[in-house]
């Protein structure tokens, strides 16, 4: 019976001892403390989402880099007025009227012969070839950058809208193809009133707009 009793006694004092430890608030889990292992050796591309629908132009200064090449880092570029760029052991490439992230592609597979698994970065610099000419009977003539598409009515409106004496009926658009020139006729009433919206032509770089 003492046993029994002297066991009874034993285990309570246990019990108690068990309770009065203090136990965590906030119970951890054991996974959430390992840490989480990167890579760094992975490579990282440059966001370029202003300039993603750019389309580069003869003029335009670049800044290319391949990662991990010493000898490739930020090495500026023109495009030259062929739209062509040299870059070293990818050659001649041509760079006028791709996006960024399309000659970065094409540069990556000019140096996939001498560099293995090549990642290329591209920043826009100064884009100085991308640009446009509205003249005439406008508030604001003038030279004016074209750093997204857009097209005829926009490119009024960036020159400040017609004058009150303009020919809104007669507007032309001159487009230098080669050695020849295309003439794209413009009548911003039709358009303004929502009729013959095929007039309203995405603008290239070097196109001008006249308003007679």
């Amino acid at each position: 019976m003492k046993q029994l009793i002297s066991f009874i006694a034993f285990s309570l004092v246990l019990t108690v001892s068990t309770l009065a430890e203090p136990q965590p608030s906030n119970p951890v889990n054991p996974l959430s403390s390992v840490p989480i292992k990167t890579q760094a050796n992975t490579p990282v591309k440059e966001s370029a989402n202003s300039n993603a629908d750019y389309l580069l132009s003869p003029g335009d200064l670049l800044e290319i880099s391949v990662w991990k090449e010493e000898g490739m880092q930020q090495q500026q570029t023109l495009v030259a007025p062929d739209g062509n760029i040299t870059f070293p052991l990818a050659g001649t490439i041509m760079a006028a009227g791709k996006p960024i992230f399309a000659l970065e592609d094409a540069i990556a597979a000019g140096l996939a012969g001498y560099i293995a698994d090549p990642v290329v970065n591209i920043k826009l610099l100064q884009n100085n070839g991308n640009t446009i000419f509205v003249i005439g009977k406008v508030n604001r003539p003038g030279q004016y950058p074209a750093n997204r598409r857009i097209d005829v009515m926009q490119a009024l409106s960036l020159a400040g809208g017609l004058t009150t004496f303009a020919d809104s009926g007669s507007i032309h658009i001159l487009r230098r193809v080669g050695t020849a020139e295309k003439v794209f006729n413009f009548d911003y009433d039709d358009v303004l009133d929502g009729k013959h919206l095929e007039q309203n032509i995405i603008l290239e770089a070097g196109d001008t707009v006249t308003v007679p």
